[in-house]
C-alpha cells in the first residue's frame, strides 16, 4: 500500500511560530517557524514512512469564504512580519526536499487538502492502493478523516507531541464522526475564524444536538416534525427557541466551516517517491544558511541513509562521525576541544554553546588539529586573542572544579516547601473555580480563555489584547497582566502559574539531581550568551527567580556544609557604572564619584529638583529609563513601563537625553560603529557580531540595533565577572586556601563562595578588594566598580558584612 502525507503548511508554520522561542540566525533572520516546520516534516517522515509528500498553502488574497462573508476571520490579528518572512522562505524548504506545493487564489490550504482527498478516492476504491495522512497544526482537517484511508497527524502540544486521529479517534474525542464536524461548528461557531454559529449554544449543547439528532439539516427536519423529542433529550425551551431563531446562522456557519473538495486543481502523485527525489545537497546548504545545526542529521535518519552535502560549509551538517568520509577527531581531547569551542565562540559570537560539528562547519577542516590551528589564526585576525588568553582560557579549569565540587542542597527543606506550595495550589484552585463559578482546567489556555473572555467577559482597559495563531485571545502572563485590575481572578491565576512553575521546574526537580552527599553539580556554560555571559544547566541555577518571595524561598535550599558558610559577592549597579565610564558622560561620572543614589540623582536632574525633594515615583521613573535606555528602549516602551501617557513619556525621554547628552552621543556612536564594522566591542576587546544590521527587513535591523546598544555594556560586565573569578581563584591558591574556600556558583553579577567558618570572615575584605580592583578607578574617571558582601548558612538568608 502506498502512503501519501499531505502537509497543511500554514497551520504548521503558525503553530510552530507561537510554540517556539524567537529563534534567529546570526544575521537576524527569524527561523522559529521554519525550524518547527522542518522538524515536523522529518519527524512525520521518520514515524510514518511515506512514499509521497505534498504541501498545501494559503495565499494572502481573499478566499471564497471572504466573498460570502466579509467578516470571515475578521478577529485575527495582523500576521507578524517575522512570521510573514518565514512563510515566504518556507517554500524553499519544500523545494529542497522535493515536495510539490498546491495553492490556488480564492481557496484555503484546507480546500487543497480536501480536494486531493476527494481526487484520490477512486484509487482507494479501486485497489486500496493509497493511504493518506494529513499533517496539520489545527483540528479543522479532522472532518476529512475517513475510515482507514484518511487520517490526521496533528500536534497535541508544542511541535513534538503528536497524535494520529482515525475515525474512531474522532468519535472518542467529539462523540460523533468526522462528517458531522462542520455541523458542530455550525451550531457552536468558531471564534478563531469568526464563524458565529448560534449565539448561546456552546460545546455541550451542540454535542447533545448532534449525537441525538444528527446533522443540522436533520436537526431542523426533526424540530419541525416533533419538538417533544428535543424536550425529552433534555434541551430547555430556551435552547429550542435559539435553534428556531438561529437556523439561517447555523446553516450559513456550516457552509463556512465545511472544507471544499472541488477546487479546480490538477493533482497527480509525484513521479518519484519522496526519498528518491530529495535534493540532499540543496537541503544541507539551506539548513546551513538557516543555522539548523542538527537538521541534516535528522534528514539522514528520515532517509535511512548517509547524507553527503556538497563541498563547503554545508558538508559539516552531515555529522562528522556519521558521514562516509569522517573528520579525524582523534586529537580532540577534552581540554583542547573545550579550548577550540571557546575560540570559535569568540570569533563568531552568535554560535553560543557550540558543538563539535560547528568547528568543522566554520573551519571546513578535515582534522580537529587543522580546525584548532585555523581558529588560533582567526583569533589573531579578529583581535580576540587577548580576551581568550586573559579571560576565557584561564576560566576553563575553574568551571570544571565548580562542577566537580557542586553545591549542597537541603532536600528535606525542598520537600517541606513542596508540600506547602502544593497545598497553596489547591487553595488557589478552589478560589479560582469559585470566582469563575465553574470547575475547569486552569492549565488549559483554551478553557481559561473561555472563562475569562466569554463567561466573565473581561476586556483590557489599557493596551490591546493579543491573540494566538488560531485567533483566540491570548492567556500569556504578559496579556493577563493587562487585565489585572479588571477582576481579582487574574491575580489568583498568575499566582497559581508561578507556584506551578516553581514546583515543576525547581522544587520537585532539583532533589533528583543531588548525589549521595546531597550536592548538585550544575554545568556552567562558558559560552552561554552572545554577550559573554555564562549560563547554567542541570540545574539552571541562574534562572531561579529572585523577584518574588515565592521564588526567593527556593534559594534557602542551597546551603553550606556543616562548619562552613556561604559568602555572596555582588557587584552593585554595575551596568550603570559601566555605562558611565564607557560614555564618558560628565554628569553620570560625577554621580558615581560622589557615591550618590544614581536613580535619585538622575531624577533630580531630569525633574529639576534638589535630590532631597525627589519622590519615590520620580525615583522609580528614573530607574525605568536608566536601565531601559541601555536596552534600546524607545518612547512607546518607556510610556508602558512608566505608566504615563505618550506626551509625558516623550517629555521625560527628551529631558533625560538633554541632561545626559554624553550618554546620548555614546549610544548613537555605538549604533553607527556597529553598522559600519558589523560588531561592537567591550572595554576589554570582546567582540559581538551583528549581521542583522545589514538586513533588508526593517524589524530585523531594528532588533539588531537594540541589541548592539547594550552589547558593550553587558559584555564588559561579563568580562569583569569572569576576571573576578579568575583572580579570586588565584588568591585562594596563592594563600593556600583551596581546601578551606571554593567558588561554588556564578549568577549574573554575583559570585558565591563556600568557606570554612575559620576563614569565612577573614577572606571577605580581600575578595571584595579583588573584585573592585578588576579595573582601576584611575582608568575609568574615578569610578569604583563597587561590590557588596553577604554571609549566611544558606543562599536565601544572608546578611551584609
Amino acid at each position: 500500500m502506498k502512503r501519501l502525507i499531505l502537509l497543511d503548511s500554514h497551520a504548521i508554520l503558525h503553530r510552530a511560530y507561537h510554540a517556539l522561542p524567537d529563534f534567529a540566525t546570526s544575521k537576524g533572520e527569524p527561523t522559529g517557524a521554519l525550524y518547527g516546520l522542518s522538524t515536523m516534516i522529518l519527524s512525520a517522515v521518520e514515524q510514518l514512512k511515506p512514499d509521497y509528500i505534498v504541501a498545501a498553502y494559503d495565499l494572502p488574497k481573499p478566499t471564497h469564504r471572504h466573498v460570502a462573508y466579509k467578516d470571515y476571520k475578521a478577529g485575527r490579528a495582523k500576521t507578524d512580519d517575522a512570521l510573514v518572512s518565514q512563510i515566504l522562505r518556507s517554500r524553499e524548504i519544500f523545494e529542497c526536499l522535493s515536495i510539490p506545493i498546491y495553492d490556488l487564489e480564492g481557496f484555503e490550504a484546507d480546500d487543497m487538502l480536501g480536494t486531493i482527498v476527494e481526487l484520490t478516492r477512486k484509487d482507494w476504491q479501486k485497489d486500496k492502493g493509497l493511504e493518506i495522512i494529513i499533517a496539520s497544526g489545527d483540528m479543522d482537517t479532522l472532518q476529512l478523516v475517513s475510515g482507514e484511508r484518511v487520517r490526521v497527524y496533528t500536534l497535541k502540544k508544542g511541535i513534538k507531541d503528536m497524535i494520529i486521529y482515525d475515525e474512531k479517534g474522532v468519535v472518542e474525542r467529539y462523540g460523533f464522526g468526522p462528517a458531522l464536524l462542520p455541523d458542530y461548528k455550525g451550531l457552536r461557531g468558531d471564534p478563531s475564524d469568526n464563524i458565529v454559529g448560534i449565539k448561546g449554544i456552546g460545546d455541550k449543547t451542540a454535542t447533545t444536538l448532534i449525537t441525538k439528532f444528527g446533522s443540522i439539516e436533520e436537526i431542523y427536519k426533526k424540530l419541525r416534525n416533533n419538538k417533544e423529542d428535543f424536550i425529552e433529550a433534555g434541551l430547555t425551551p430556551r435552547v429550542i427557541e435559539l435553534l428556531e431563531k438561529g437556523q439561517d446562522d447555523a446553516e450559513f456557519s456550516k457552509v463556512l466551516a465545511t472544507i471544499r473538495r472541488d477546487a479546480p486543481i490538477d493533482f497527480k502523485l509525484p513521479e518519484k517517491k519522496w526519498k528518491d527525489a530529495v535534493d540532499v545537497d540543496k537541503a544541507a546548504a539551506l539548513f546551513t544558511a538557516l543555522e539548523f545545526r542538527t537538521m541534516a542529521i535528522k534528514l539522514k535518519n528520515a532517509l535511512g541513509r548517509e547524507v553527503l552535502a556538497a563541498d563547503g560549509p554545508s558538508a559539516s551538517l552531515a555529522d562528522a562521525t556519521l558521514s562516509e568520509a569522517p573528520v579525524d577527531m582523534s586529537d580532540a581531547d577534552g581540554n583542547k576541544l573545550k579550548e577550540a569551542l571557546i575560540m570559535l565562540f569568540l570569533v563568531d559570537s552568535n554560535r553560543t554553546d557550540p558543538e563539535p560539528n560547528d568547528l568543522i562547519e566554520y573551519t571546513r577542516a578535515k582534522t580537529f588539529n587543522d580546525a584548532y590551528g585555523i581558529l588560533e589564526a582567526t583569533l589573531e585576525q579578529k583581535g580576540a586573542k587577548k580576551v581568550y588568553e586573559d579571560i576565557e582560557k584561564p576560566l576553563i579549569p575553574i568551571l570544571d572544579k565548580m562542577k566537580e565540587d557542586g553545591v549542597k542542597i537541603d532536600v528535606k527543606y525542598l520537600e517541606k516547601l513542596g508540600t506547602e506550595y502544593r497545598k497553596e495550589l489547591e487553595t488557589l484552585e478552589k478560589s479560582i473555580h469559585s470566582m469563575a463559578g465553574v470547575e475547569f482546567n486552569i492549565a488549559s489556555p483554551k478553557q481559561l480563555g473561555e472563562i475569562l473572555f466569554v463567561k466573565l467577559g473581561l476586556k483590557p482597559t489599557k493596551g490591546r489584547q493579543k491573540k494566538t495563531a488560531g485567533g483566540a485571545l491570548s492567556t500569556k502572563e504578559s496579556e493577563l497582566e493587562k487585565l489585572s485590575e479588571e477582576h481579582p481572578i487574574i491575580g489568583e491565576i498568575l499566582k497559581y502559574r508561578e507556584l506551578a512553575k516553581l514546583l515543576g521546574t525547581y522544587i520537585e526537580t532539583i532533589p533528583k539531581l543531588a548525589d549521595e552527599n546531597g550536592r548538585v553539580h550544575p554545568t556552567s556554560i562558558q559560552t552561554g550568551a552572545a554577550t559573554g555571559r555564562m549560563a547554567t544547566k542541570d540545574p539552571s541555577i541562574q534562572n531561579i527567580p529572585n523577584r518574588s518571595d515565592l521564588g526567593r524561598r527556593i534559594r534557602n535550599a542551597f546551603i553550606a556544609e556543616k562548619g562552613w558558610k556561604l559568602l555572596a559577592f555582588d557587584y552593585s549597579q554595575i551596568e550603570l557604572r559601566i555605562a558611565a565610564f564607557l560614555s564618558k558622560d560628565d554628569k553620570f561620572i560625577d554621580i558615581f564619584r560622589r557615591g550618590e543614589d544614581v536613580h535619585a540623582a538622575v531624577a533630580a536632574q531630569v525633574f529639576g529638583v534638589p535630590v532631597e525633594s525627589v519622590t519615590k515615583t520620580m525615583r522609580n521613573q528614573a530607574k525605568v529609563i536608566n536601565f531601559g535606555v541601555m536596552y534600546g528602549m524607545g518612547v512607546t516602551a518607556l510610556q508602558k513601563n512608566m505608566g504615563v501617557d505618550r506626551k509625558a513619556a516623550q517629555k521625560f525621554y527628551n529631558e533625560y537625553f538633554e541632561k545626559f547628552h554624553g550618554l546620548a552621543g555614546y549610544l548613537d556612536a555605538v549604533k553607527a560603529d556597529a553598522a559600519r564594522k558589523g560588531y561592537t566591542e567591550t572595554f576589554f576587546g570582546r567582540r559581538r557580531y551583528f549581521e542583522g544590521l545589514k538586513s533588508k527587513l526593517p524589524f530585523i535591523r531594528a532588533a539588531a540595533e537594540r541589541m548592539a546598544i547594550n552589547a558593550p555594556i553587558q559584555g564588559t560586565e561579563a568580562d569583569i565577572v569572569k576576571l573576578a573569578m579568575i583572580r579570586i581563584q588565584k588568591y585562594l591558591e596563592d594563600k593556600k586556601l583551596t581546601d578551606k574556600a571554593r567558588i561554588l556558583m556564578q549568577i549574573h553579577d554575583e559570585i558565591v563562595i563556600e568557606a570554612k567558618d575559620e576563614v569565612a570572615r577573614t577572606i571577605v575584605p580581600d575578595i571584595k578588594e579583588i573584585m573592585e580592583g578588576i579595573i582601576s578607578p584611575k582608568d575609568i574617571y574615578g569610578i569604583t566598580i563597587a561590590a557588596e558582601a553577604k554571609m549566611g548558612e544558606n543562599w536565601g538568608e544572608m546578611e551584609k558584612i
